[in-house]
């Protein structure tokens, strides 16, 4: 048997990128050596070889039914290929619609009403999934509590990698700390993405001393991801998770924007990221920063999430229930508590050697 393993819930890029890095860093043996990509090659006990998928989840015809090894490259699937995955053995299932698929995302997700949604519980509880990876498009808050529900169900810890507020969320929390199951969340915070690009000048111009005024940061991209946030009202709830993340780490009041801004088709899932900081030098001389950031969306998020895996596998291990603060801060926009990420950092480590368990 596998020493963790995965369900997901949404086939979509990430989960493409995530099955692909479990077969690309398959032979990452444990050492010091630095492996372009990741944060740690092994993680407690845990290698990324460790981790095995078991059950998937998902509402598209062209993917329900088939392999994983399959459905991760089906449209409107369009995150750059860096591995061949084998057969899994995984089939992935029809997971409840509710509001994943917004009125405006039908001609990109393909529902078939013909194809009855299975039990999801009753499917983690068979395929004994120790996580459950929500993937779902932003805005799906009722089918995320749905999820959320099901692994509570199940006995599932749950990595929640989109803005819908369920770690941060004390009535959520409470519900795993009391099942005694970890969750880590809420809204990735990708490897090298926007967000902590921002956060760490941010971080760098305050401890120096500067004084900021404002800042924004746009984005856009070309995916389905962007291509449903283009709805306003799916997008409130990434926009509070991007802005506080931002403004979490100016200890004053300044304008802080940040968001996705469009939905460039031909950029599929490359997202570029354009921030600018105002802030004043010594006499209040005016300076500022104007960055731009191109990256691939998905495996950039990837690269976190198996991190995020192996922490929740470790919380179980030590039976720690409720979200797992240093890990929710390092990993994610929108966490219970923020944290400069040097000492979400700091803290992480502590928790992985042993240290520092969530009260």
């Amino acid at each position: 048997m596998a020493k963790i393993r995965i369900a997901i819930a949404g086939v979509g890029n990430c989960a493409s990128s995530l099955i692909q890095g479990l077969e690309y860093y398959n032979n990452i043996k444990a050492s010091d050596e630095l492996v372009p990509g990741l944060m740690h090659n092994s993680l407690g006990e845990y290698l990324i070889s460790d981790i095995k998928p078991v059950a998937a989840f998902d509402v598209d015809r062209r993917k329900v039914g088939t392999d994983l090894s399959q459905a991760i490259f089906s449209e409107p699937n369009c995150t750059k290929k860096f591995a061949d995955v084998p057969e899994m053995d995984v089939e992935v299932m029809k997971g409840n619609v509710l509001d994943g698929v917004a009125p405006h995302m039908t001609d990109f997700f393909q529902v078939d009403e013909k194809q009855k949604p299975v039990d999801v519980a009753s499917v983690l509880k068979r395929s004994k999934a120790d996580v459950l990876i929500n993937y779902l498009p932003v805005g799906s808050e009722e089918a995320v509590k749905w999820y959320a529900s099901r692994a509570l169900e199940a006995g599932c810890a749950f990595i929640n990698c989109i803005p819908v507020f369920i770690a941060s969320n004390k009535e959520w929390a409470d519900k795993f700390k009391k099942a005694k199951l970890p969750i880590i969340g809420d809204d990735i915070k990708s490897l090298v993405g926007a967000t902590i690009v921002h956060r760490a000048l941010i971080q760098t111009i305050v401890e120096r001393g500067a004084r900021i005024d404002s800042t924004y940061q746009l984005n856009i991209g070309g995916n389905t991801d962007f291509r449903n946030m283009t709805d306003q009202g799916r997008l409130k709830s990434k926009k509070i998770s991007k802005t506080e993340s931002v403004a979490s780490q100016i200890p004053y009041d300044a304008y802080v924007y940040a968001g996705p801004n469009g939905c460039i088709d031909c950029l599929n899932d490359n997202k570029i990221c354009h921030l600018k900081i105002d802030f004043r030098l010594f006499g209040d001389v005016p300076a500022y920063i104007d960055l731009k950031l191109s990256v691939e969306d998905s495996p950039n998020s990837a690269g976190v999430v198996v991190d995020a895996i192996r922490v929740a596998k470790i919380a179980l291990d030590r039976k720690i229930g409720g979200p797992i603060f240093p890990a929710s801060a390092y990993f994610m926009k929108h966490p219970p508590e923020q944290m400069r990420d040097v000492e979400a950092r700091e803290k992480l480590e502590e928790f992985i050697n042993g240290f520092n368990q969530p009260e």
